[in-house]
């Protein structure tokens, strides 16, 4: 079984829902799920996102650039009697999103690694482990790529964000 980082662009209102309802939240997250899987939205467009299993390699990279909002496991508490995969999710408010995707957008991949062995990597056991491969450090490229566009998308319209492990 998988680690998977998820996420879920929802209105000022579906937050509030979210947080009174959580049953509804974890429904409403899968039908959201269930659509975009036969349409595959790309990360600017779709309303959820995963970071797959590289949101532990994201983690160490931008706790280690000193980013200011915690995009890989929000913030805020909600559902906290929940269990969404690997415990309850958590959230973002809209103005958390908008300072999330300027740092995103002005904090490059390039830099996240830059200066970063691999073998610290592997010392303090990032998820999934691997880092000795030549070039496991890129293997987060992509994600962090998409993971930027999912928020600078969601940071336009003012919405916040659901996160969670699966």
């Amino acid at each position: 079984m998988s680690m998977i980082g998820e996420y879920l662009r929802v209105t000022a209102a579906e937050l509030d829902r979210a947080i009174r309802d959580p049953d509804w939240a974890l429904d409403f997250v899968g039908k959201v799920q269930d659509a975009e899987e036969e349409t595959e939205s790309a990360p600017a467009e779709a309303r959820h996102f995963s970071t797959y299993k590289t949101w532990d390699m994201l983690r160490f990279l931008l706790a280690h650039a000193e980013f200011p909002v915690n995009v890989i496991h929000g913030e805020e508490p909600f559902a906290e009697d929940e269990d969404w995969g690997y415990g309850p999710p958590r959230y973002l408010r809209p103005e958390r999103v908008r300072l999330a995707a300027e740092a995103l957008r002005t904090t490059s991949y390039d830099q996240l690694i830059s200066g970063v062995d691999p073998a610290e990597l592997a010392r303090v056991e990032v998820y999934p482990l691997g880092w000795s491969e030549p070039g496991s450090l890129e293997w987060g490229r992509p994600w962090y790529d998409g993971l930027t566009q999912f928020f600078e998308a969601a940071a336009k319209v003012d919405d916040a964000m659901l996160v969670w492990l699966d």
